[in-house]
């Protein structure tokens, strides 16, 4: 039935879909598809085939119950089907399938919007960490955060000379700065983990029901940390920008708790609350040469010695 409605859908969209075609897209045999037009027949669908195009259709005024579309909700699904299909995320089918059935249910003009707006955007070159090998990974997570399950896998950190087993309570699947992430608390300990995906050789869901605190708040967890990793001690950051560079470090919002002054000669202040200097010291060397770091001393002393170490390695 599954099989039979995906046909269905197929002939009711834009695209040209002989049976050849179809039989590719849905990897059965066409004689599989002759019989499932058969049975589409039999069920009162009137489709037929389109001599000029040399596909099949289904007559326009033929349709199944569906959702009412807005042109900006159609908008909408069209850019989440650009941006699941991003290379790097690997999300499984992401929303292609759900427009792709809405271009089969819908009107003409939610049709044509469907079909023009994913024509004409695309995300391109966002640099998200490579998770080409790790679908499986994220599709269980996925699967474990809605089934209240823990999962069990084996963790490769930088920072650690061997791999770990982990039993985890998941409490969150999130994207964070181009990487995928588990939020979730490791069997035996206390506090929350955020674990990068990509660092998982292996992961499994168990029947275990997963301790997940209903009062759990991500914002909370990551309070200010300035990008995955939270720190213990809070600063209050301040950094003046060189004329080039502030017109465009003012563009982006780096950080929820930041702050921009605007100078007269073209340079700007940018201030922030954030716990712990290691992330946002990665960050700030990418402005050497355009950027002075006006508080705290810690940030600061860390900052040039950084720099005289890139330095004595170029000597």
């Amino acid at each position: 039935m599954a099989r039979v409605l995906s046909v269905l859908h197929l002939i009711q969209s834009r695209g040209r879909w002989n049976a050849r075609a179809i039989a590719q897209e849905l990897e059965c045999s066409e004689r599989t598809v002759f019989r499932d037009l058969e049975v589409l027949e039999f069920s009162g669908v009137p489709w037929y085939f389109d001599e000029q195009d040399q596909c099949y259709r289904v007559r326009p005024d033929f349709r199944f119950p569906t959702l009412a579309l807005t042109e900006e909700e159609a908008v909408g699904q069209a850019m989440a089907t650009v941006l699941t299909k991003t290379p790097g995320l690997d999300i499984d089918v992401g929303a292609a399938p759900t427009t792709r059935k809405l271009m089969a249910t819908s009107n003409a003009e939610i049709q044509e919007i469907l079909h023009d707006a994913a024509r004409m955007m695309q995300a391109f070159d966002l640099k998200f960490a490579d998770h080409s090998r790790h679908e499986t990974t994220i599709k269980t997570v996925q699967y474990a955060l809605l089934k209240g399950r823990q999962i069990i896998g084996t963790y490769e950190s930088p920072y650690q000379n061997q791999p770990v087993r982990l039993t985890i309570h998941p409490y969150r699947l999130c994207l964070i700065k181009r990487a995928w992430y588990i939020i979730g608390r490791i069997e035996g300990e206390q506090e929350a983990k955020t674990l990068r995906i990509v660092r998982f050789k292996s992961l499994r869901m168990l029947d275990q029901v997963a301790d997940v605190p209903e009062s759990f708040d991500l914002r909370e967890h990551f309070g200010n940390a300035w990008a995955v990793y939270r720190g213990d001690q809070s600063y209050d950051i301040k950094l003046r920008f060189e004329p080039q560079a502030a017109r465009v470090v003012t563009e982006t919002e780096w950080h929820h708790t930041q702050q921009v002054k605007q100078h007269r000669d073209g340079t700007a202040t940018l201030t922030f609350t954030v716990d712990g200097l290691e992330e946002i010291l990665r960050w700030l060397l990418t402005w050497t040469g355009q950027v002075t770091v006006q508080k705290p001393v810690e940030l600061k002393l860390q900052f040039i010695k950084t720099l005289q170490a890139g330095l004595s390695m170029h000597e």
